[in-house]
């Protein structure tokens, strides 16, 4: 299959194309390189460097490569900054993705994955989050997603698309050639590893008055790799899959101290650390239920293992202590 993926010289993207180049399909990633690495992508991928909304040109990409499905992961993702600047937001991840599914339309490109989030959800009203759980982002980042999710469905109604939606929990770990590496560093472990070793201050826990166990908020960490394999499977099912959005998490819930305590003791470093007050837009819990792409898609998260992740994005960042650049 001849495969674009947008966003495919960053974190997830990249770990997506090594693994739809390492099942034999041709790749193309278009990426504009802002968050992405050239050295991020993969040996038998082709890099495009554009911007998904530029229509004109994602339009001769599409027809000049014979592109037969989308893997859509371009996204700004930094919930903070969405507070700050929810302009920048709603604009790449609202209409520079409608940029894209409008060229998707005029030159034939009807199959497309997209990169949701978890995020749109908000503050949850069950535990564990399943997909028919309420849709009520609380930041503009989970609200931009939300909308383009439910212009896709619109699309698909009136054009006939194929679509599988991944929203998906907190992505981590690497794999042994990939890893994390952004600018501003917002991911939780990157962050904890560089106040391990000295690169910043303390890591920040922000707040731990919440109404969870330890105060502080609980998420559900969900391995890069099986993220990866998750989009593979659909790339390749669309055509019986039947339009429908899947959750995407380990089902487990670990507290920002328990996730400290476990890097201190996988990595053997004291992890410095100092408390600040909570981050407006972030919900005290998340967690997922996967039922659905486990009996749909025959998905499991069988890298998601606390072990598996900080010890595989330990190993990484000790080959990689200042990202690709190292």
């Amino acid at each position: 299959m001849r495969i674009l993926v947008t966003g495919g010289a960053g974190y997830v993207g990249s770990v997506v194309t090594q693994q739809c180049v390492q099942a034999g399909h041709q790749v193309t990633v278009f990426d504009n390189l802002v968050q992405g690495h050239r050295e991020a992508v993969t040996a038998g991928a082709e890099l495009v460097v554009g911007d998904t909304g530029d229509g004109a040109l994602v339009r001769e990409v599409l027809s000049s490569r014979g592109i037969e499905a989308v893997c859509h992961l371009a996204a700004y993702t930094i919930v903070s900054q969405s507070m700050r600047e929810p302009g920048l937001y709603y604009n790449q991840n609202l209409v520079r993705s409608l940029s894209l599914l409008d060229a998707m339309v005029e030159t034939g490109v009807n199959r497309i994955v997209f990169s949701s989030t978890a995020a749109v959800f908000g503050e949850p009203v069950r535990i564990p989050i399943d997909e028919t759980h309420p849709l009520d982002p609380i930041n503009p980042y989970g609200e931009a997603k939300l909308m383009f999710e439910r212009v896709l469905a619109r699309y698909a109604q009136i054009h006939g698309a194929r679509y599988a939606m991944f929203r998906y929990f907190n992505a981590c770990g690497a794999s042994s050639e990939l890893g994390e590496d952004h600018n501003p560093e917002t991911h939780i472990i990157p962050l904890i590893f560089r106040a391990a070793v000295g690169q910043t201050g303390p890591f920040q826990i922000f707040g731990d008055d919440y109404t969870t166990p330890d105060g502080t908020a609980v998420r559900d960490y969900v391995h890069v790799i099986d993220l990866a394999r998750a989009h593979l499977i659909a790339l390749e099912r669309l055509d019986t899959l039947g339009n429908q959005a899947f959750n995407l998490g380990s089902g487990e819930g670990i507290s920002v101290r328990e996730l400290i305590d476990a890097t201190a003791r996988i990595i053997g470093r004291d992890v410095p650390h100092v408390i600040r007050t909570r981050r407006e837009g972030d919900p005290k819990v998340l967690r997922a239920a996967s039922d659905r792409a486990r009996q749909v898609l025959g998905w499991e998260p069988v890298h998601s293992t606390i072990e598996e992740i900080i010890g595989s994005a330990w190993a990484w960042f000790e080959r990689h202590p200042h990202g690709y650049r190292s």
